[in-house]
């Protein structure tokens, strides 16, 4: 079975790093090349770029849409399509699509990012997730190593890196073990 990556960050960057577009697609690449599906809440931004680089390199996304219908996702929510080969219409509005997207995921990497991601990263650690988080990206993923400083559960399953490609790697490995021991 293969692992679903979640991608959470920021549908308008602007405040993110100068190259986050870049790195965005190269976390797409990485998790299409360590044969994971990418995940996604089938927004702009970090999400988008990350499904575009994926599908580049041959790989797998779904998006998870706020809307209850495709008319909803492309009229109300103005949200793109053409990158997702899978589309779940969850009808829950944002806060509810992210509850169910990061539920969904086996991990979730963390890019830049603003209070969406943040619920996401909030979520993600309450249900346990294995967590990467793209150091110097911007945003919600500069602020987390402050925010977990201390004795909180869960702050073990965070790795951080600066690079895509490792961070990927480090995401993709945890997974493998921790799945590992369930099955034995």
């Amino acid at each position: 079975m293969q692992y679903k990556i979640a991608v959470s960050g920021a549908a308008e960057i602007g405040h993110c790093c100068d190259n986050i577009v870049l790195l965005s697609k190269e976390i797409g690449r990485e998790i299409a090349r360590h044969h994971c599906v990418l995940i996604s809440g089938a927004t702009t931004g970090v999400p988008y770029f990350s499904a575009q680089g994926c599908k580049q390199a041959g790989g797998f996304n779904v998006g998870f849409s706020p809307a209850s219908s495709e008319i909803e996702h492309l009229r109300r929510y103005r949200l793109p399509l053409d990158v997702f080969d899978v589309m779940i219409y969850t009808g829950a509005d944002y806060s509810g699509r992210d509850i169910i997207m990061t539920k969904s995921a086996d991990a979730i990497i963390i890019a830049c990012g603003r209070m969406g991601t943040l619920h996401e990263f909030t979520t993600a650690v309450e249900c346990r997730k294995i967590i990467g988080v793209l150091e110097g990206s911007g945003g919600t993923a500069d602020k987390i190593r402050g925010l977990v400083k201390g004795t909180y559960r869960g702050i073990k399953r965070i790795v951080y890196d600066s690079d895509p490609a490792a961070l990927v790697r480090k995401v993709a490995e945890r997974v493998d073990a921790e799945k590992k021991k369930i099955k034995l």
